[in-house]
């Protein structure tokens, strides 16, 4: 068989958001930074936390593995950096348990923020109580291989849905769902969410003396 040089498909000079900036962000709804962002970076609904108190914010660690394949997800953690978010394409084959107990460990242990998957993962309940923040389609039992000869990348642009995610983007996850913001556009779209978020704390305020939000957004 002959062996794919995992070298070839991978980038290492990926730019990581500033650590401030992640910190606020990680304060944020996903909703917010969507709706700040002007309805950008929202991914498939179906995507979810395994657990529902699992939250992360993170720039992101793409990768784009073959299908029933978890290998690229391995050498991926060997080059996770604290704080990155792994998010895994798996070229639309959902049912497969890419990821459970043993690199959750592993995840932990290097400081990832979180995983992003669009497929499903195993080991539920142990992901539940271990703590690190899984976001998933769902559970499976079904195995994956490890073909040393197929093809897979790292840091490379990969399609969840229809978001474009980029290494080094800003990926936040709570029990909503995932927001993924563009590197460039992450400063602009939290300072606009935390505007967002003052404004709404106005408005919930005239809410509660009495007004209605027809008269509050001037509907009327």
């Amino acid at each position: 068989m002959k062996r794919h040089d995992p070298a070839l498909t991978t980038r290492l000079d990926v730019a990581r958001l500033p650590a401030a900036l992640i910190a606020q962000a990680a304060q944020l709804p996903t909703a917010t930074l969507h709706e700040a962002g002007k309805k950008i970076g929202a991914l498939p609904s179906a995507i979810k936390p395994v657990a529902p108190q699992f939250k992360f914010a993170g720039s992101a660690l793409t990768v784009h593995s073959p299908p029933g394949d978890n290998l690229w997800l391995h050498r991926a953690l060997e080059l996770a950096q604290p704080g990155d978010v792994m998010v895994v394409f798996a070229n639309g084959a959902y049912e497969h348990g890419y990821w459970g107990e043993i690199m959750t460990t592993m995840a932990q242990v290097r400081g990832l923020a979180g995983l992003v998957i669009d497929g499903c993962v195993r080991d539920g309940a142990l992901l539940g109580e271990f703590g690190f923040p899984v976001f998933a389609r769902g559970l499976c039992i079904q195995g994956t291989g490890k073909d040393f000869g197929a093809i897979g990348w790292i840091n490379y642009p990969v399609t969840l849905g229809q978001v474009v995610v980029h290494a080094g983007d800003l990926v936040v996850g709570d029990s909503d769902g995932v927001v993924v913001i563009p590197q460039a556009q992450a400063a602009e779209v939290v300072a606009a969410s935390l505007k967002r978020e003052a404004d709404e704390a106005a408005i919930l305020q005239r809410l509660r003396r009495g007004e209605s939000t027809m008269t509050v957004y001037g509907w009327n």
